[in-house]
């Protein structure tokens, strides 16, 4: 049910961008359109673990280095019956991790500076466990199609608007044309979010379920939220719906709009699955 409707939001969100193109220039904008959402998953399918990769300058870390580590993630990757991912290490002092990778064997989990020396090792198994569920889900590959067709959409729709106010003749008719330009993009975000928040609930519940500690991967994410919530991250938000929790924003106000869903709702659920096992 959680795939189903993550594909059916998919092309929900490739409908928008359709509809854009169409109302905009016709058949021909459309299939213009089509052809960038195509090129767009196309890049996001090959490249988008080395682009984020690249971007927090990650680094490997060697089984010398973190033996320990290392053993976690082997023995949760053999629970899962998947390949053990590349391990890197993200020289920041937030604590938090990600997964990327368009697939199990093409995958690899980055850890902070901040997550090592603040968490403890069960917190941080429970942390690696709900990773390794995003491997095994592809959920990295679907977020990252999710967020790059949403970008697309934003950035669109702004095209579109100038054109319009720019005095160019459309076709569709500029009546139902602006309305779209103006609801399409808070659509499109909307519709994101509803992806990478579903694909959050399920990797904690498989990872707890993987690890057997679904108290740990509690008590991390409290932890990781308290400082996320005191000193976000400054950067690039795009890459929100990768982290375990976002770490860009830190006030209330922003939850509607978050790409997680609320940490105490998921520390609930985690409590509740505590006691199923």
């Amino acid at each position: 049910m959680s795939f189903l409707r993550t594909a059916a939001l998919l092309g929900l969100l490739t409908g928008i961008l359709l509809a854009i193109g169409f109302l905009w220039a016709g058949i021909q904008g459309m299939t213009i359109f089509f052809v960038i959402a195509l090129a767009m998953n196309f890049i996001s399918y090959w490249y988008s673990d080395k682009i984020v990769l690249a971007m927090y300058k990650a680094k490997p870390i060697s089984k010398s280095d973190e033996p320990k580590l290392h053993d976690i993630v082997e023995k949760l990757a053999d629970e899962m019956n998947m390949p053990k991912p590349k391990l890197y290490f993200v020289n920041l002092p937030i604590l938090n991790a990600f997964a990327t990778g368009r697939s199990p064997k093409h995958a690899a989990v980055a850890v902070t500076a901040g997550l090592m020396k603040n968490l403890n090792w069960d917190e941080i198994e429970g942390v690696i466990s709900h990773e390794l569920s995003h491997v095994k889900n592809r959920d990295t590959l679907t977020s990252t199609i999710a967020a790059t067709i949403a970008g697309a959409i934003a950035y669109i729709a702004q095209m579109a608007w100038w054109g319009a106010f720019g005095g160019e003749k459309r076709q569709g008719g500029s009546a139902i044309l602006l309305p779209l330009i103006i609801l399409a993009p808070l659509a499109a975000t909307l519709v994101q979010l509803a992806i990478t928040r579903t694909r959050e609930y399920a990797a904690d519940k498989t990872g707890a379920l993987a690890s057997k500690k679904p108290l740990a991967l509690a008590s991390a994410l409290d932890k990781i939220s308290k400082v996320a919530s005191h000193y976000p991250l400054q950067g690039n938000s795009a890459t929100s719906h990768l982290f375990i929790v976002n770490p860009f924003r830190g006030d209330a106000l922003v939850n509607l709009f978050s790409t997680h869903p609320p940490v105490q709702e998921r520390i609930r659920r985690l409590k509740e699955i505590s006691k199923e096992i």
